[in-house]
């Protein structure tokens, strides 16, 4: 109903589309980003909740990694997804749970229990209610746990820009069309001049990009236009609003203050 209201972005509906070009070495990419971030070489005899598992990639490359896996989201067709690369590399495993379910029902977060590692890449600031959404894993991360997220940078001005635009996006075809009218040149044409300029091969950007956690530009550019409910924050105040629930930093990688995603491993105390 909300996608039909132009009040959300069909989110499964582009995964869907990425299964399309899911190879081994984006599946790769994948477990390095996971390896890297969390600081480990293995998660055997570890519990994994993917929370809004998208395109069930993450799900997939912690399963692989030897982790027991529980992933949920809220959109059916991610849902789907999910499952279908469940079918294709687990099939029938009991140590691959996959719900439909929200992380703003605290009743239904709570009923699937405590995780050694919670993961949750550029989900809850889509949710519409992120601080809700925020506070809501934090009773999912099992003491000494950890909580690894990714949450859009606040560029203020900037940002409220880029939702006014995402909202567009969303309110139908016509402005689907609008918003990729104006902002697929913006994404394509300088750096395609710049690798010109410089004499390189301006569809290697597109090649390389799986290398960035094993992902497509091409779906991470609709991704981002479509990206709605869209809310943002500072660095800073993640971090308190963890420190003050228990959690120690254990690693930040940040945007630099510009688009993207800044991202967090917390562990708790």
């Amino acid at each position: 109903m909300q996608i039909h209201a132009g009040e959300r972005f069909e989110f499964g509906e582009n995964w869907s589309r990425f299964l399309s070009v899911l190879d081994g070495e984006r599946i790769d990419e994948a477990k390095k980003s996971l390896i890297s971030m969390l600081g480990v070489e293995s998660l055997t005899g570890k519990t994994f909740l993917d929370v809004g598992s998208g395109s069930g990639l993450f799900s997939l490359a912690a399963r692989l990694l030897g982790a027991r896996v529980t992933s949920f989201d809220f959109d059916p067709k991610s849902v789907a997804c999910a499952r279908e690369l469940k079918r294709r590399y687990f099939d029938g495993d009991s140590n691959w749970l996959i719900h439909e379910g929200s992380v703003l029902d605290k009743d239904f977060v709570v009923t699937l229990g405590t995780f050694d590692i919670v993961y949750s890449w550029g989900v809850l600031h889509h949710t519409g209610e992120m601080w809700h959404a925020l506070e809501n894993v934090v009773a999912s991360v099992a003491s000494e746990g950890q909580l690894f997220i990714a949450i859009y940078n606040d560029q203020e001005r900037i940002s409220e820009r880029w939702a006014a635009l995402k909202k567009i996006y969303c309110s139908g075809f016509w402005g689907r069309q609008i918003v990729k009218a104006i902002c697929i040149p913006y994404f394509v044409f300088p750096a395609f001049a710049l690798d010109l300029y410089k004499r390189r091969n301006p569809l290697k950007i597109y090649s390389d990009y799986k290398k960035q956690r094993g992902m497509s530009k091409l779906h991470d550019w609709y991704d981002w236009l479509g990206g709605y409910p869209f809310e943002v924050a500072k660095p800073e105040e993640i971090f308190d609003f963890y420190r003050k629930r228990g959690f120690e930093l254990r690693r930040l990688i940040t945007c630099g203050g510009g688009l993207g995603c800044n991202q967090f491993v917390f562990v708790k105390c």
